[in-house]
Formats: structure tokens, sequence, C-alpha cells
């Protein structure tokens, strides 16, 4: 099953796909990129679990909002769970585990597969769109899967991945961090993050990631898979500046989650790149032993894109912790 879908939350719309059935996941995509950005992880994970994939606000066919936060943008997410829930999801919550036993204990998970992915036939139908209230949005307190699903945040959407977690966390039964990060922007980074938007509002939004996006991608990927860069570059001509400025202006202003970290009981997905300039592995690293239960991976030929620069080994990772969690 491949369904294309918005939503409509305080007359803006929000645009989402659902691919295949089963266990609820939540795939968020990062700054300067679409929900597009997870094709290569869709028919392997679809004939197992019911892929739920959003346009963030301000990116593909979704409209911005008025709170482009991490945690205005988390706030669309819960509504587009809610639009998911099936009336056998509305039941009692299920008790979320405890801490115990060894405290901090991880799994270190770091594999390398080649088996091909299995592909699935499917249809595709738009929906009628929904209304919804952002205002209101927070005020249900039963989850849409009595707290089975799982959602996996790339880059920026594993800022707003935390910060659904951290207002939502009975929604879940585990979360990711996918080439992604905890800790709050440090002082280097914001200027870094100004000099961009100084740059974004004098040139455009399409000029601005031409010349970042091969950046976040490794040696080998740059001058291996040339035309892959470039392909996913031309993807990204329909941005806007205002678009990029609130994403960049939202990252500078996001608090450190560490202390989530520490305090869920929830199993923590890490994926990393060896040389992945955005999100370094040693800044990674810091991070493997915070969570109770933490399965830790290291793509050791990608930078920030690992689902595209290793998409079978990404595709294992994401399928085994999405499996067991």
């Amino acid at each position: 099953m491949i369904m294309d879908k918005q939503i409509e939350i305080a007359g803006k719309k929000i645009f989402y796909r659902v691919h295949g059935n089963g266990k609820p996941v939540m795939l968020v995509h990062g700054f300067g990129e679409t929900g597009d950005v997870w094709k290569n992880q869709i028919d392997f994970l679809a004939n197992n679990f019911k892929l739920i994939i959003p346009d963030l606000p301000g990116s593909g066919q979704s409209d911005l909002i008025d709170d482009m936060s991490m945690e205005g943008m988390a706030e669309i997410i819960k509504v587009i769970l809610d639009a998911e829930r099936t009336p056998s999801q509305t039941g009692p919550l299920q008790t979320s585990p405890q801490r115990g036993g060894l405290a901090n204990a991880q799994s270190q998970l770091i594999e390398d597969s080649d088996n091909k992915e299995n592909p699935q036939q499917s249809e595709s139908s738009q929906v009628s769109p929904l209304r919804g209230d952002l205002e209101g949005a927070g005020s249900s307190k039963i989850p849409p899967s009595g707290g089975g699903g799982t959602m996996i945040g790339h880059s920026m959407g594993g800022y707003i991945t935390l910060a659904f977690v951290s207002k939502y966390p009975d929604y879940l039964s585990s979360f990711g961090l996918f080439h992604s990060s905890a800790f709050a922007d440090s002082d280097e980074k914001k200027e870094t993050r100004k000099k961009g938007i100084e740059f974004i509002r004098q040139h455009g939004a399409f000029e601005f990631l031409k010349n970042a996006t091969p950046n976040l991608f490794s040696p080998l990927s740059k001058d291996e898979k040339p035309e892959l860069i470039d392909g996913f570059i031309r993807s990204l001509n329909n941005f806007s500046t205002q678009s990029l400025v609130s994403y960049y202006e939202a990252m500078m202003q996001r608090p450190d989650r560490t202390d989530l970290l520490k305090a869920t009981p929830l199993p923590v997905l890490l994926v990393m790149g060896k040389y992945d300039s955005a999100v370094p592995l040693q800044d990674g690293l810091k991070l493997a032993h915070m969570p109770e239960k933490s399965y830790i991976h290291i793509l050791h030929q990608s930078g920030h894109m690992g689902m595209f620069e290793e998409d079978k080994n990404s595709n294992h990772i994401l399928k085994k912790f999405l499996s067991e969690t």
C-alpha cells in the first residue's frame, strides 16, 4: 500500500506518504531535504512496517507554519500520527519499560550486510484534506499506538524527534537519531549558521544548497558516486529562502537534550558516519553511553547521508532495530 496524503492544520497544508502495513514507523527528514530522502529504504521496510513519511513544514509539498521551532514541527508530527490512528489503537496505554538492571546497558550492533532488497507492489491514492487545530494538537493523552511506534529522525529530523519524545514519550516504543545529535549548537556552530543565513538571503536557497550539499557526503562517495550527489542536488530546487532561514534559526535556538537521552527508558538507535562533517563521529560517540539501551552503528563509508551512501547497510540496521524494539 502506498498512499499520498494531505492534512490541513490551522489553515496550512501538510503532505505525507504512507507505505506498507504493520508497526507504525515515522521517518523524519532533515534540513534541505524532503521525505524522498528515505526513498531507498521504502521498498525494503514496507513489507514489515507501516512507514509514515512527512514533508516537514516548508519542505516539499508542505506549507510553512507559524511556529517553525523544533517543538512546533513536533506538534505537526503528532497530528499526523493521530490522523493515522486506527480504531484498534485507542485502547489503554502499554506500560513503558522501566529503568532497571544494569544502568546504561548498551547493545553495540555494528554490522554490514549486502542482502538484496525485496520490492513491494503498491498503489497510490489522494486523501481528502483533514482539518486539525495546531493549538489543540498537544491536548490528547492517548497515544496512537499504545506506545508501539518508532520515530527515526535524520539530522534536523533527529532534533524534532527529541522534541517529540520530550513531550509525548508514551507514543513510542523506541526512537532513533540518524546522523543527528542531542547536543545544542555550540557558539561556533551558531556563528556558522548565521553566516549561512546571510548567504541564503543574498544568493537564494538553491544556491546555498548547491554549494553546501556536496560537503555532506564522504570522500569515497564524491569520488565513486558523483551522479548520486548531482541528482540529489537537482531535487532541492523548490526550497524558499524563508524555509531554510527558519530551519537554521530553530536549530540555533533548540535546547540541549542529553538529559532526555539519560532519562529515557526507550531503546535508542544511534547511526553515525565516519566522515560526517555536520555531526562529527566523535560527538556522536559521546551520546552512546547515555541511554539505558542504545543500538550503536557506524557507517564506515558515509558522511552525513548514509541512507544514500550505504543504503543496504542502513536498511538492515533500521530493520533490525525496528524488529527488536
